[in-house]
């Protein structure tokens, strides 16, 4: 299966008709492996900060995670295994692999432990799988 086709059929799967607004799977090293067409322009930097929350959980916290410009305010997750921020009725969820971070961005039409369920699920599947 290709990497694009685990973004459109496990990360923008549909729940009850709705689905993830934007999501992507990102190498630790900032590549991009797949990614939806909704999915933010990032920086370089914005990925390296995420990345070194999960080196160094709370990292984050006192500036927000940023992704393509936006701020989220970080919110309880898995030090070293899960980031998750909110902004307004949405948010983010980023789950770490062996050797890749997995996005899912959502709105209100979706709940938090709906686009946490989505991420990890997927994520836990790469862990498993050694990637």
């Amino acid at each position: 299966m290709s990497w694009q086709a685990y973004v459109d059929d496990h990360l923008m799967c549909d729940i009850d008709g709705h689905h993830l607004i934007a999501a992507a799977i990102v190498g630790l090293d900032g590549s991009v492996w797949a990614q939806s067409s909704s999915f933010p322009q990032f920086t370089p930097q914005e990925i390296a900060a995420i990345a070194k929350d999960f080196d160094e959980p709370g990292s984050l916290a006192p500036t927000g995670l940023h992704l393509g410009g936006v701020k989220y305010m970080v919110i309880q997750g898995e030090p070293g295994a899960v980031v998750r921020g909110k902004k307004g009725a949405g948010g983010i969820t980023v789950k770490k692999t062996g050797q890749a971070m997995v996005f899912g961005i959502y709105d209100e039409t979706l709940t938090p432990g709906q686009c946490n369920m989505i991420v990890e699920r997927l994520g836990d599947y790469l862990i498993d799988s050694g990637l």
